[in-house]
């Protein structure tokens, strides 16, 4: 029950809207998706400032984001100016008292000859050492030949002396970004961007310069890469840092007098306090003989630290005074919710803990790599002011899946040279999960159906486990991206309770617009999304609801982009990419199936277009596990599909999302049956067959086997499970924005 609430006032609390009570006791209340608290959420980002690329501010995000969605806003007019001008008081005590910075300007070094970017703008003697160190690591006779494929002299080489950086493109840095401290052991926490250019993707494995090793052993999971690519890094402190200790492990130059050098080595991390006349001067860090790794420290002086401490609290202190202007939290929903992300997290560290604010290199020739140097080079074009340039994507017709560069471009903006957007989309994965088996089962199912999710990696036979959607986020894949905005536009579209889906323009748009993002960054999940589309809209037809069916209309209408795209910069009418048809992807046409079909006529059972319908068959019903032991599973979860996508007692929108997971396997025969490109598939199959489960399963199974049904009844984990389930579906959630309360007799009224 809301605080201040009557228990009549509880009971009519609804899927989207909770009541709020303000000083004068009069009832006020907001969506739980609604422009106000998005509005508030801004507010705090404004506080926090661009880019939030340090764990301590993009952790209170996180918070403020939960204490915002769980809890109730306030519409008052004057709370709300009161947050606006704590924000701006914020944002000017920060420019007012911001902490001193330092320069710094870091890049790949990498040279094949003479009269380089490197060479023209390093100075003369730094340049020297450097290549010295390079050539004696990667001796000229002994390298790759530039014809070699996957060979770094066939690549592209630093064309600046310093990297570009997305933290400093706000900044107009003068080398590669402004920072506040110096605190690295493993360069893959120093967030060095360039490692991720389209330039350098070259292979480990064929060439004699590797990009990245990963240490499997399990205590490394906090450092699990190792950056072997030769770079440097260079700092310029000013004046305010005298009395401060820079101190490093590995090779330093420090400039002296006269734009002289000297080289100083420290076999393990030693200090050397800086002086006033060390301000202005070039300070390099060079890791190309990487013998021993370097690292950098900083200790700053105690005016330094109370400058940056003043600096962060007047951020915090402005986005907490939006949090206590605007929102009456409701803790026990805010835990749980936390809880849920906490346990995320957790899966995200064991498999790859960079992913939480660090920058690991991508691994040559993969996806992540190609997307993110793509949205490098459009970032960059953007700071030059070339918005068409930077709207081309990288490519005249789409080839890859075209989303994931502009995400990433926005995602650089907001969150400067870290992956925390995709993370934070990551983040919000259980809680899509939670909201859609929320919608069709009981809380106590919901729940321990996402705990399987999120924590227990059985899932991933069946490809509905979390651990499979970190994984390939972390590796820079655009699929996880894609179904998460997919399943948002689901849980819109359905609504999250057995009642109709609400019939506002707003959530309507939502769900259209959240659908045309999915295709953009994965179209081959077009066939589930039209379905879906196609159906709510003719019931929006049917039942007069032409809110509803603009809304849809207009949110799905960004997808014209992609064709739109491709005639204005390639000048041919394509879809969606031009890798639709290719044979790398369309594996199975169905013209191979009508030449198996004519084979087997011919009683050809030897064919070659036969076997090539089994293989594909076969790996289609292996589903994301590849593993053909989940062939009989998978088949029956598809009988059962077909079971609830005809029967007209169940609920419409379950039927309705049957026959859009029907339409998506179909994908599996045609195309690659790579697991990565249908876990949604098989997620959407799991919500299908547990709420058959819960609805008729259960009982069948209870006739026919009734001894083993009592003794799986009565087995003491499942007891000890059910309490446990029991006792958090007795907090606050069991009222929460996603409240769903479904029993075999109530049915949507789809159309009513």
């Amino acid at each position: 029950m809301v605080p201040g609430s009557s228990p009549n006032t509880s009971r009519a609390i609804r899927c989207h809207a909770y009541p709020l009570r303000d000083r004068n006791g009069q009832g006020d209340s907001t969506t739980c998706c609604s422009g106000s608290k998005l509005a508030a959420l801004v507010l705090v980002v404004a506080a926090l400032g661009l880019p939030i690329n340090d764990l301590p501010r993009y952790s209170f995000l996180v918070i403020s984001a939960v204490v915002i969605c769980t809890g109730a806003l306030t519409r008052r007019r004057n709370a709300w100016l009161a947050a606006i001008t704590a924000v701006l008081v914020s944002v000017l005590g920060q420019t007012i008292f911001a902490a001193p910075r330092i320069e710094e300007g870091h890049n790949l070094f990498l040279i094949d000859g003479p009269d380089g970017a490197l060479e023209a703008g390093l100075p003369p003697s730094v340049f020297q050492f450097m290549s010295a160190q390079f050539n004696a690591r990667y001796p000229p006779e002994r390298r790759c030949q530039p014809s070699t494929y996957g060979c770094w002299r066939g690549g592209g080489f630093p064309q600046t002396t310093y990297a570009f950086s997305a933290d400093g493109i706000r900044d107009h840095a003068a080398y590669s970004r402004w920072v506040t401290g110096i605190d690295f052991s493993d360069p893959v926490w120093l967030r060095l961007g360039f490692i991720n250019e389209r330039d350098y993707n070259w292979s480990s494995t064929l060439s004699d310069i590797s990009r990245a090793g990963r240490d499997h052993r399990f205590w490394a999971f906090l450092h699990p890469w190792r950056l072997e690519m030769p770079w440097f890094v260079m700092y310029r402190f000013p004046a305010d840092f005298a009395g401060s200790s820079l101190c490093w492990r590995g090779d330093v130059l420090w400039e002296g007098t006269g734009g002289s050098f000297e080289r100083i080595s420290h076999a393990s991390l030693q200090c050397h306090m800086l002086t006033r006349d060390d301000a202005g001067r070039q300070i390099f860090g060079v890791a190309i003989r990487q013998e021993p790794p370097l690292g950098m420290q900083l200790e700053p002086s105690l005016r330094i630290r109370t400058a940056h401490l003043i600096e962060f609290s007047l951020a915090l202190v402005g986005a907490a005074a939006v949090l206590s202007l605007l929102v009456r939290s409701q803790p026990r929903r805010s835990l749980l919710a936390l809880a849920l992300i906490a346990l995320t997290l957790v899966i995200v560290m064991l498999n790859d803990a960079s992913f939480i604010g660090g920058l690991r290199p991508f691994d040559g020739g993969d996806d992540g790599l190609v997307y993110d140097g793509v949205a490098r080079l459009m970032l960059r074009q953007i700071a030059a002011g070339d918005i068409t340039g930077a709207l081309e994507g990288g490519a005249k017709v789409f080839y890859y899946t075209p989303g994931l560069p502009y995400l990433r471009t926005i995602e650089h903006l907001l969150f400067g040279e870290t992956y925390l957007g995709y993370l934070s989309l990551i983040l919000l994965l259980p809680f899509l999960v939670l909201a859609l088996f929320r919608r069709f089962l009981p809380v106590r199912w919901s729940l321990a159906l996402t705990l399987i999710f999120v924590a227990i990696p059985i899932g991933v036979l069946f490809g509905s486990s979390l651990v499979q959607y970190v994984k390939w986020a972390a590796q820079g894949f655009a699929d996880p991206a894609a179904y998460i905005f997919f399943l948002a536009g689901l849980v819109l579209l359905v609504g999250c309770s057995s009642r109709s889906p609400r019939m506002t323009f707003a959530a309507a748009w939502g769900a259209g617009f959240m659908f045309a993002l999915a295709l953009f960054v994965r179209p081959n999940i077009a066939p589930a999304a039209g379905i879906l589309l196609a159906g709510s809209g003719i019931a929006a037809l049917w039942q007069r609801q032409y809110r509803r069916l603009a809304g849809l209309v207009i949110g799905f209408l960004p997808v014209l982009g992609m064709p739109l795209h491709n005639w204005v910069y390639g000048g041919v009418f394509v879809l969606f990419t031009s890798t639709a048809t290719i044979p790398g992807t369309l594996v199975m046409p169905p013209s191979a199936y009508v030449a198996a079909l004519g084979e087997l006529v011919r009683f050809d059972l030897a064919g070659e277009h036969i076997a090539r319908a089994l293989r594909q068959i076969g790996g289609w019903l292996a589903g994301p596990s590849e593993s053909f032991v989940m062939v009989p599973v998978n088949a029956a979860a598809i009988v059962l599909l077909f079971r609830v996508a005809t029967r007209k007692q169940i609920d419409p929108w379950l039927r309705l999302t049957a026959g859009a997971t029907i339409a998506q396997q179909c994908v599996g025969i045609f195309y690659a049956s790579a697991g990565r490109y249908h876990y949604l598939t098989w997620l959407l199959t799991l919500l299908v067959a547990a709420v058959w489960l819960h609805e008729q399963g259960i009982d069948l199974l209870q006739r026919q086997y009734p001894v083993l049904a009592a003794r799986v009844a009565s087995h003491p984990a499942r007891i000890a499970l059910g309490r446990i389930l029991q006792r958090i579906s007795a907090a606050e959630l069991t009222s929460s924005p996603f409240r769903s309360r479904i029993s075999p007799s109530i049915r949507s009224g789809f159309f009513r």
